[in-house]
């Protein structure tokens, strides 16, 4: 299916041109052969307490543990050669860090990856395992940019974007388009927001392949970068985010991804950390998936009733890069 780009902008602000299906086609082929393509699972407890079939997307079950892979390694396989071979750098939280690593991995090259001093030790881990250089640097999504640029200019070091960039969005909206190929009844998609790399895609591939589902974008009540830019028109920084989901932490909304946004999902929602909490048990005790705080957030808005459902409803579940001491921290007795 061809589709044409959509472009979305505000009063005073340039159009940005969205995503097309051909990209999100183009991404899914050169990514096949290298990302699992996650199956959908159906989940009956949920789905009597929503009172509509639900289904998770368990993205935790991904190679580097979180869906991040789909965008690094296009954004990657699309770089001329000469600038891939002389290694990259990225800016991340732990996901995407991850999947950059295993992606240099894969191409064979040198990676650097800069994350926040406060950064899990699993996510850590997982970075310097798969071969890549551990940089720190504060706490915030600007001090591991401003950090990453400092490097790659002095190495000579492709920087890997984390999200506001439309090869890494088409990378991600292969997400979506699993969803659509893989559930006819489809009604409802719950996708988690950071960055809006992940949102973003996912929203542009649903909208344009199945214009009538509706696609809800769930963030943390501590960091609601989406729906302030949505209310302003444009992206926010907010002064500081806090929530126990960090990979949704970033203190602004990209701005080619707040242009899929206002092009393609329906609303935003805000969720507390505690309800987070319930939908980690949630998976833990009746679905038997390991799932982090960034990916339990589609479950807790469920849980909550915070997002108004229609028919068949798919949580997708980001990412699993949690060890068990963090998740005794998180779960043991308060």
């Amino acid at each position: 299916m061809a589709t044409a780009p959509t472009t979305a902008g505000t009063p005073g602000h340039a159009a940005i041109e969205c995503i097309s299906m051909n990209e999100v086609y183009e991404a899914a082929s050169t990514i096949r052969d290298v990302v699992r393509r996650t199956p959908l699972l159906p989940n009956e407890p949920l789905s009597e307490l929503c009172g509509v079939r639900v289904w998770f997307k368990p993205e935790n079950l991904q190679r580097g543990g979180a869906f991040k892979l789909r965008g690094a390694y296009n954004y990657m396989a699309h770089l001329p050669g000469a600038k891939r071979t002389r290694g990259v750098i990225a800016p991340s939280s732990g996901n995407h860090a991850q999947a950059v690593a295993l992606s240099a991995q894969l191409f064979k090259v040198p990676a650097t990856v800069v994350m926040p001093e406060t950064v899990t030790p699993a996510k850590r881990a997982g970075a310097e395992r798969l071969g890549a250089r551990v940089e720190l640097a504060g706490t915030t999504t600007k001090h591991r940019l401003d950090r990453a640029l400092e490097i790659a200019e002095r190495d000579g070091l492709t920087l890997i974007p984390p999200y506001d960039d439309l090869t890494i969005i088409a990378g991600q909206g292969t997400v979506g388009l699993e969803i659509a190929e893989d559930l006819d009844s489809l009604g409802t998609v719950l996708v988690p927001v950071g960055g809006g790399g992940l949102s973003a895609g996912v929203a542009a591939a649903i909208k344009q392949l199945r214009p009538k589902v509706k696609v809800i974008g769930v963030e943390p009540e501590g960091a609601p970068k989406l729906a302030r830019a949505l209310l302003a028109g444009e992206p926010v920084t907010l002064d500081g985010t806090s929530s126990i989901a960090d990979g949704l932490l970033a203190v602004r909304i990209g701005t080619i991804n707040l242009a899929h946004h206002q092009a393609f999902v329906d609303e935003v929602v805000g969720i507390s950390d505690s309800a987070i909490k319930d939908a980690m048990r949630f998976l833990l005790d009746r679905a038997k998936l390991v799932v982090e705080p960034s990916g339990a957030i589609t479950v807790a808005a469920l849980m909550t009733g915070a997002a108004p459902l229609k028919k068949d409803t798919v949580a997708i579940l980001s990412g699993g890069n949690i060890e068990w001491a963090g998740l005794k921290a998180l779960l043991g007795d308060e």
